[in-house]
């Protein structure tokens, strides 16, 4: 029996988002639903080893639709689901967390190999490394007060990764992002940057 992995797509005006719902960081974006689908799969070999071996993606079931707002538009999603107010159980509340300390190992091996000055793109546009690093920190705090967790501004980034990581792994938020889409949404920004600065090295 092949695997069969969960996937729900918001739908803006401008972009379509294609996200795995049990596998954080593995989400991509396209312009038209189907073109988001093979966006997704064709990351899927690049997901893989922050995923570990238990990933197989197998057939994706697409679970739902969200209609999406101008966040969505922007280029980063935004909107939850109804699955996403299920509970957690404490053995899936550690997997997610696990899975999101992947990607922040797999952002930080990135950027140790990056170099300072990335490629810019057609028009000149593009932050360098630095910069990409200080806006993923600084999103990270602002998401920390998503789940109910107030960061500092001089907090040291491992700390702040770490009051953010013992919500997350106890299954629940006192914040308006659900645990299940607060790890899904931050594990995607990482992500999403963490592949910006591998493309935009070589």
């Amino acid at each position: 029996m092949p695997e069969v992995t969960r996937v729900y797509l918001e739908i803006g005006k401008t972009w379509t988002f294609a996200c795995a719902l049990d596998w954080p960081g593995w989400c991509r974006r396209a312009k038209g639903a189907q073109a988001a689908l093979d966006e997704l799969m064709d990351y899927a070999p690049r997901y893989a080893p922050v995923a570990g071996s238990g990933f197989d993606p197998g057939n994706l079931e697409i679970v739902g639709q969200l209609q999406g707002n101008a966040t969505t538009d922007f280029g980063a999603p935004s909107i939850t689901g109804d699955w996403d107010e299920e509970a957690l159980s404490p053995t899936e509340a550690g997997r997610l967390a696990t899975l999101l300390e992947a990607t922040w190992r797999s952002f930080d091996d990135v950027v140790a190999g990056a170099p300072a000055e990335l490629q810019k793109g057609p028009r000149g546009g593009g932050r360098d490394r630095d910069l990409v690093v200080a806006h993923v920190q600084g999103a990270e705090r602002s998401y920390c007060r998503k789940i109910g967790v107030d960061v500092p501004p001089r907090t040291a980034w491992a700390e702040q990764r770490v009051a953010c990581l013992d919500v997350l792994r106890a299954g629940a938020t006192s914040g308006p992002w659900p645990a299940r889409y607060a790890v899904r949404r931050i594990a995607w920004h990482v992500m999403d940057h963490a592949w910006e600065i591998e493309d935009r090295s070589t």
